[in-house]
């Protein structure tokens, strides 16, 4: 499949020279490179520059040069002046942009794709069938250079003209900022002047007149007084044309009339055919961009030089590609100023990852052709790994790529319909993805895509829309499967676009039934007139005898009432299937959707199968999450940008269908993967308020073996940390957390009674963490579990001054923590300072005789504990005989746990000591546990012995055989 990213798309507005506007809204341009802008430019090549294939940089001047044009110092002046205001616009980053690092393009170098020379015969040769492969080079047709568009011909011809095509995503946009940014930095020292104009900019002055100087003069004010140089500068004068597919230029001289004066005004349409001519400025050289659909807009008698820009053929671009994005400092974001951060040796870790998924020939691969859905995969692997930006969410980077490749396009600009592409591809390629969804399949036939894209096309002009879609977009979706046993077949270029497109396509309405197309016609017609209908009719009832008139009025008002119910009950429908998708019980066996994303990604095994589902079901946990993501109002309001707007009213009556469904099916208790991707939902809805009501009942967030990394715990403070009532338990254990994790969950561990962190290998910083959450006036804990964690003395002293202070805490276990007999006596010193705790386990910390007899007589002293477990220690027999005597000399005080046997009877805490051995027995050192079980079974023997009481005797009997079953366990000498 393909993964992609387009480069962000230039956007030239008029005052370019005089001021810069929002670089967010027009500048959705990738930047790769940027030089910090400090008086005069750097004139050599900076430090961190690397040339790579495809570089400008080093390209010689043509032998007809004969010194420098702009010799004199206005000129000169005025020239770089104009290179120092190009090089400003052309670095700034867009938002999505700034979120992989606040050096990301100061010391980053552009990967160039892959620019292969083509031929008018080849581009006007019709296509006969649906071919959505990408070609690559040809043998023996080597790939042009950026420093080689414009050498001579293979029959030693001067090309003055050189056009550049490329489908949606291969990566125009950054060839033009890569040519400007070398020619601002000198580096491209063949053209003395080099004029950038966007037809996108052109064409919105429609066919009002302005000459080429005005042109100039209105976007680039420094250039005004040497226009008049233009004339004399020859081939040193580099137009570029980007975008031209905004542009419906008329090559006939009956629709444009010659003109070869730069000061004539003239439609800026004429302006360009006339430079296009070569019969304005017949020297100067001119650098074309457009999509496939628009080349021949232009006759191919003007062009020079044609040339393909195929994208990252070689999976060596891509890992260069990768390793330059990911190794980028982040900005730091961490949830709650955490300050969160990913290590270079993490970064380094998931390059390596990807660089083999890359090599194993995986679709992957395959997605990484385009250069823009590299981007998507830099942009995925920083989301769920690195610092996430407040408010960004998996929806929103969808919906940012979709923005940074279609803003603004349309599908044809010379259509009246003036269609934006974007609104096209959710109608086609999201009723092909809904389709999959609902039929569980990702691997889609020609007759398959063919169908999504023809229904419905009648006209000449639909069928003129479908043609110039296939041509321009259809590649960016959609890819030949590359994996054995699909051959044939064609996929989504990313798994997670199907599934954005299929939701897309439910939230934008376009998924209808023919009752509901019916409906809509006869309520629109009846609403038209049904205001005059109802007039007269009630004019005729007061003038006519007439009883059916009032009826046949009422009917009249109930027609679009009718419709609006069936359309109510349409969303109701898309609910339960999207609630029904969510909490599927064949998925409870599989990993969250963010582990299954990444390791789509990096190349690691798979989510587990349910053992009873088929081997070719598939899994789409992500479609409801990005129906969620797309009712958000960020989302929605960057999707009207791209044509494709949600009305309020429709998003508000969707989000409550879903809350109505979600309110009867999420009070289900769910496994723990399925609890977080509930969570998640929630998260990329982003509506605090909808997700408070929706998890009002929510009172157990068991969340045991989920793999906690710093974006699940901004998932689940971020939905979660604003709620009001309590949880009653909160499990975490075996969550792989770390200090930096606890803090991001604090607002959520506030609202806990029972926390569990066991198996988290927290340390001596955690315990810092935990010392402030116990210290908090909120905090509400009345049950701590740290068991299995390297706390050490340390920790533990932490801990003591969070219990000093802490007045809700009434169960602590500090089972194998590492205390030692320093922990021990810690503990035993400050016991007093807390006055609540009523149970304390510090089992299996190796502690010796005098700790725990100190530990034993403070809990003898103390007010309210009631329960001490010291079982596990390194105890001899007479310290555990002592032990027991104290707490039978204690009456109503605390008692002391160090065996199975109290005396000559069984413990009654015999089950809480053998589930403990046996819920950690896999964790534990087993030479150890069997040690102690030995000392345990021996214990049991000898209590069995030392009494005649039948009922003890078989009492201890069944004890002895658990003991022995663990001993087998273990493969020690149960027998």
């Amino acid at each position: 499949m393909r993964w992609g990213c387009r480069l962000p798309r230039v956007s030239w507005g008029p005052g370019l020279g005089r001021g810069l506007q929002s670089a967010d809204e027009r500048i959705p341009f990738l930047i790769h490179w940027s030089w910090p802008l400090k008086g005069e430019l750097p004139r050599g090549l900076p430090r961190a520059f690397v040339r790579h294939r495809g570089s400008s940089a080093g390209s010689g001047p043509p032998s007809r040069r004969h010194g420098s044009l702009f010799q004199g110092t206005s000129a000169s002046e005025a020239v770089q002046h104009h290179r120092q205001n190009l090089a400003e616009w052309f670095t700034r980053l867009p938002r999505e942009e700034r979120q992989f690092g606040p050096t990301f393009a100061l010391d980053t170098v552009h990967v160039d794709p892959v620019i292969r020379e083509s031929t008018p015969d080849e581009l006007l040769r019709p296509s006969a069938q649906l071919t959505l492969g990408h070609q690559h080079p040809l043998a023996g047709l080597p790939p042009l250079a950026l420093s080689q568009l414009f050498d001579p011909d293979a029959c030693g011809r001067r090309v003055q003209t050189v056009v550049l095509y490329g489908t949606v995503g291969t990566g125009k946009s950054t060839l033009v900022r890569k040519m400007v940014l070398d020619w601002c930095y000198g580096r491209l020292p063949a053209f003395e002047l080099l004029i950038p104009f966007s037809c996108e900019d052109l064409s919105s002055l429609g066919p009002a007149p302005a000459s080429l100087c005005q042109l100039v003069a209105q976007r680039y004010t420094p250039l005004k007084e040497i226009l008049p140089l233009m004339a004399a500068a020859g081939s040193r004068l580099l137009f570029v044309l980007h975008g031209l597919e905004h542009l419906n230029l008329d090559f006939r001289l009956a629709g444009t009339g010659l003109c070869s004066d730069p000061k004539e005004p003239k439609a800026p349409a004429a302006i360009m055919v006339n430079l296009l001519r070569k019969y304005m400025l017949p020297e100067a050289s001119i650098l074309v961009t457009t999509r496939p659909s628009a080349i021949g807009r232009i006759p191919s008698k003007y062009v020079g030089r044609y040339g393909e820009i195929c994208g990252f053929s070689d999976t060596n671009l891509q890992k260069l590609y990768f390793q330059l994005r990911l190794n980028q400092p982040d900005c730091g974001y961490g949830a709650g100023g955490a300050g969160i951060s990913i290590t270079p040796a993490q970064r380094d870790n998931l390059v390596e990852m990807l660089s083999r998924n890359l090599e194993g020939h995986h679709q992957i691969a395959a997605a990484c052709f385009l250069p823009s859905y590299c981007w998507l995969v830099c942009a995925t692997l920083h989301f769920l790994h690195a610092p996430t930006p407040p408010g960004q969410t998996l929806t929103s980077i969808y919906t940012s790529f979709l923005r940074l490749n279609f803003n603004g396009e349309m599908l044809d600009s010379t259509d009246p319909s003036k269609l934006s592409l974007m609104a096209y591809a959710a109608r086609t390629m999201g009723k092909l993805a809904y389709e999959g969804v609902s039929s569980r399949k990702t691997y889609f036939s020609e007759e398959d895509v063919r169908s999504c894209l023809e229904a419905g096309v009648k006209t000449e002009e639909e069928f003129q829309l479908l043609h110039v879609f296939r041509r321009d977009a259809l590649t960016f979706f959609l890819a030949p499967c590359v994996e054995p046993g699909h051959r044939g077949t064609f996929v989504f270029i990313v798994p997670a676009m199907q599934e954005y497109l299929a939701a897309l396509y439910i939230v934008l309405g376009l998924r209808k039934t023919t009752l509901q197309q019916v409906g809509k016609e006869v309520a629109e017609l009846v609403g038209r007139v049904g205001e005059d209908v109802s007039l007269v009719l009630g004019i005729l009832a007061k003038l006519l005898p007439l009883r059916a008139l009032p009826l046949l009025l009422n009917l009249l008002k109930v027609v679009p009432r009718v419709f609006g119910r069936v359309v109510g009950k349409s969303r109701e429908a898309v609910a339960q299937a999207m609630v029904l998708e969510m909490f599927r019980e064949e998925d409870y066996y599989n990993d969250d959707v963010l582990d299954q994303m990444g390791a789509s990604i990096l190349g690691v095994e798979g989510p587990r199968r349910h053992p009873d589902e088929p081997p070719d079901d598939e899994v789409f946990e992500l479609f409801p999450m990005f129906m969620g993501g797309l009712l958000s109002a960020h989302n929605r309001a960057v999707l009207a940008q791209l044509g494709c707007p949600i009305k309020t009213l429709d998003a508000v009556e969707n989000a409550q269908a879903i809350k109505k469904k979600l309110g009867k099916l999420g009070r289900q208790v769910l496994p723990p993967s399925e609890l977080l991707d509930h969570l998640f939902f929630h998260y990329e809805f982003q509506n605090q308020r909808f997700s408070a009501e929706v998890l009002s009942s929510l009172r157990q967030l068991n969340l045991a073996g989920v793999r906690m990394t710093p974006l699940k715990c901004t998932v689940v403070a971020a939905v979660l940390g604003s709620g009001r009532h309590a949880l009653d338990e909160v499990n975490l254990a075996s969550c792989q957390l770390d200090p930096a994790g606890l803090r991001t969950l604090m607002p959520v561990l506030l609202r806990a009674r029972k926390l569990g962190l066991q198996l988290n290998s927290l340390g001596p910083e955690a315990c810092g963490v935990l010392r402030d959450l116990l210290l908090h006036d909120q905090c509400q804990i009345t049950t701590l579990r740290l068991s299995n964690n390297p706390l050490t003395v340390a920790g533990a002293a932490l801990l003591v001054e969070g219990l000093a202070g802490n007045s809700s805490l009434t169960h602590l276990s500090l089972l194998h923590t590492g205390l030692g007999d320093e922990g021990l006596k810690l503990l035993a010193a400050q016991l007093d300072r807390n006055q609540q705790l009523q149970e304390l386990n510090v089992a299996y910390n190796g502690a010796g005789d005098a700790a725990a007899l100190a530990l034993a007589t403070a809990a003898r002293d103390h007010p309210s504990l009631e329960l001490l477990h010291l079982y596990f220690n390194e105890l001899s027999s007479e310290g555990r005989q002592t032990l027991r005597d104290l707490g039978d000399a204690a009456k109503g005080r605390a008692r002391v746990v160090v065996s199975l046997t109290e005396g000559t009877a069984v413990s009654e805490y015999w089950s809480v000591i053998l589930s403990e051995v046996q819920r950690n027995l896999n964790s534990w050192d087993r030479g150890r546990v069997r040690r102690h079980l030995e000392l345990l079974l021996r214990d049991l023997e000898d209590s069995r012995g030392a009494t005649l009481n039948p009922w003890r005797k078989a009492q201890l009997l069944r004890v002895e055989g658990e003991v022995r079953a663990l001993l087998e366990q273990l493969g020690g000498a149960g027998s």
